[in-house]
């Protein structure tokens, strides 16, 4: 290869500028994201920090590893991989390595100005404006949030066509904010929401219409105060309990613990569940728990603050411990602690809380704290995505950041979620990647699907001039389709929402074989959809095909992505409507996906347990044994998921985009996976 290179001197000081390489545009985006705009240039003396993500070694294995470990027909399923084998496996090649510092130090950035990682994974310089924008052959502007937070980026960037292969991203680029940060909804106006919701005493907010965009899809309406809370499951579909989900999926409540289990609940600071509130709610369904508390894993300064009490800041968290938690649209709030608990109980739930309550957390903060080597990797965190830490702002955590130090449990559930449109495909495939290292690691990773149907959080269509990475919305009453991420990953389980169907007795529905489920349409509409970014993987592909065949869609590509080669969601369901649920000292009723992951997590920590006390491993990444076994669930044929102006797609015998392969059935789902190696 050739380099033309021009010497220019400057006083007294020779400096190489960049070489005349064909270059190629590495990523793009067209738009700033929502709420963003641009503002002016950037001082051309300005220092950036500058890092390059080296692409990591073997990623093109990784998913026929995975299957190795994963797939019920392999005589390697159960082998779990240790988390030293992982990062052997996944290194940077010392080529990648090269070929980039090559790159940097022909454009007279070398030496000393050069700091790599440890492992290799990324190299990191500071370079003035004008340096860096002839470097990536672009020009960086200062955007300004509506919330008046700065950022620095640009529309694209090029780099040499001959390192493509060898660079994931480069940062600060076209990658914008994605901590996770409580949702700015004034007081009054949560409490406004919350009286407005229809309920069988009275309302104007009637069934089947989601909030609006603005509002949370999982809030709820608050119960009389002379209301007490009920078992009796003739009142199932009015009001979920821990035993009406017992009796619909047909677990026993649980009377041991296995050492070697684990469940962890993902929440980010400041959504915080309340002592008062869990034992409340113990004290009605599980009075032996009263006390009882998670385990609390504090990841960058999480604390469980008690400061701010509301509905917007404890519902979520309280909702995913006592049972599982009700999932928002852009970002979920604190709901997951006290069903989880609840079911699993005597086993101990681990509660993840990220991010202090100045700066906030992101996924990318989270899954450092479970693998130290996800802090560096593949260029490490974004700083200007990721939260920094230690907290330069006044108020923050001091500490150093969390890389490693907290183990991954075997089953993990979150119930946030993006627009997959809201960042860049590279950002999100570094992501993935992750999860499909933790199932290698035999851990179960469950997202939420999301509240808005086909619709994006907040119920965002996406314009019809749609590219990866640069989200430019419609009002939500056109526009294309809006999967979520993560759970448009391949390698993670996708959890969609059912409900009760009205006036149903489960218990006389379950004696007589009768489903009693229908997709949510009650608040919230169960998030599925195709991904603009994944492709189909080939656990998938026969499902997904087969739905394509028999009931086609009255939509075309102007509406998703029907090419049949992309990835499908969500993967299963389990109930998100009525939700009962103790919430600053009252009972409230919730609703969402993000209650439906933490009560599938619940069953697959028992299913844990099962193989545990059998000498077995945990089940780890279950998608490619559901789909090869789609009888170990209770299907769902009817409900839609309307969105975008649109019905949405329409649930279907076998797979569909609206509750996935349908509800767990323990009993098949036990004896499924007691029978695998």
């Amino acid at each position: 290869m050739f380099f033309s290179t021009l010497a220019i001197s400057a006083l007294a000081t020779a400096v190489i500028a960049s070489p005349v390489l064909p270059h190629a545009v590495h990523e793009t985006r067209t738009t700033a994201p929502s709420g963003w705009e641009k503002r002016e240039i950037l001082d051309r003396r300005a220092m950036l920090p500058m890092k390059v993500a080296l692409t990591q070694g073997n990623l093109d294995k990784g998913w026929d590893w995975l299957k190795d470990v994963s797939h019920p027909s392999s005589a390697k399923y159960g082998k779990h991989w240790s988390a030293k084998d992982v990062a052997e496996a996944f290194a940077p090649s010392e080529g990648s390595v090269n070929a980039v510092k090559a790159w940097l130090a022909s454009a007279g950035i070398a030496g000393p100005r050069i700091k790599q990682s440890q492992s290799l994974n990324w190299l990191e310089f500071s370079a003035t404006v004008d340096e860096a924008e002839d470097l990536l052959k672009t020009r960086y502007h200062v955007y300004e949030h509506e919330s008046g937070q700065p950022h620095i980026a640009c529309e694209e960037y090029s780099i040499p066509a001959h390192l493509q292969e060898h660079v994931d991203f480069v940062y600060p680029t076209v990658h914008f904010d994605a901590k996770i940060k409580a949702r700015a909804v004034p007081e009054d106006a949560a409490e406004d929401m919350i009286e407005k919701r229809d309920n069988p005493h009275g309302g104007s907010w009637g069934p089947g219409k989601p909030w609006g965009p603005w509002k949370p899809p999982g809030g709820g309406w608050r119960m009389p105060k002379w209301h007490k809370p009920t078992n009796d499951l003739a009142n199932c579909d009015e009001y979920i309990t821990p035993d009406c989900l017992r009796a619909l999926y047909q677990f026993p409540i649980n009377r041991q613990a296995n050492p070697k289990n684990s469940y962890g609940i993902v929440e980010y600071s400041p959504q915080a569940y309340v002592p008062s509130d869990l034992d409340m709610f113990f004290r009605n369904f599980s009075q032996q728990q009263v006390g009882n508390r998670p385990i609390l894993d504090s990841i960058d300064g999480g604390v469980v603050q008690q400061t701010n009490m509301s509905f917007n800041f404890n519902g979520e968290s309280d909702l995913d411990l006592v049972h599982p938690s009700l999932q928002l649209p852009a970002f979920d709030y604190a709901n997951n602690v006290e069903y989880a608990m609840t079911l699993v109980y005597p086993q101990q739930v681990t509660l993840y809380q990220a991010g202090d309550l100045v700066e906030g957390a992101s996924f990318d903060d989270f899954l450092d704290a479970i693998d130290s080597s996800f802090c560096t990797y593949d260029g490490g965190d974004d700083p200007n995505q990721d939260a920094v830490y230690p907290d330069p702002y006044p108020g923050g955590y001091k500490g150093p950041k969390n890389c490693g130090g907290y183990a991954a449990t075997k089953v993990i559930s979150t119930s946030y979620g993006y627009n997959e449109a809201d960042l860049t495909p590279f950002y999100e495939q570094r992501q993935c990647h992750e999860y499909m290292k933790l199932g290698l690691m035999g851990v179960s990773v469950l997202y939420s699907s999301g509240d808005y149907g086909v619709a994006g959080n907040g119920g965002q269509c996406i314009n019809q001039t749609f590219a990866p990475g640069n989200s430019s919305y419609t009002n939500g009453k056109s526009g294309k389709f809006n999967p979520s991420f993560p759970g448009t990953c391949p390698y993670v389980t996708s959890v969609g929402a059912t409900q009760v169907k009205n006036n149903t007795d489960i218990s006389k529905a379950l004696a007589t074989g009768t489903q009693p489920e229908e997709a949510c349409e009650t608040v919230i509409y169960s998030g599925g959809g195709f991904s603009n970014v994944f492709p189909l993987p080939d656990y998938q592909s026969a499902a997904v095909h087969q739905w394509f065949s028999k009931f086609p869609p009255p939509y075309g590509a102007d509406r998703f992505n029907n090419s049949q080669r992309t990835r499908g969601h969500p993967d299963l369901s389990a109930n998100g409507a009525n939700y009962v649920v103790s919430v600053d000292g009252n009972f409230s009723l919730v609703y969402g996906t993000s209650a439906s992951s933490p009560t599938t997590g619940s069953i697959l920590t028992l299913i844990n347990q099962a193989r545990y006390n059998a000498g077995k491993s945990s089940i780890g990444f279950i998608n490619p044994v559901i789909y090869a076994n789609p009888g170990v669930l209770n299907d769902i044929t009817e409900g839609g998921n309307q969105g975008c102006g649109t019905p949405g797609f329409q649930s279907a015998p076998g797979w569909d985009p609206v509750t996935g392969l349908g509800t767990p059935n323990y009993p098949k789902m036990l004896k499924l996976f007691l029978g695998l190696p």
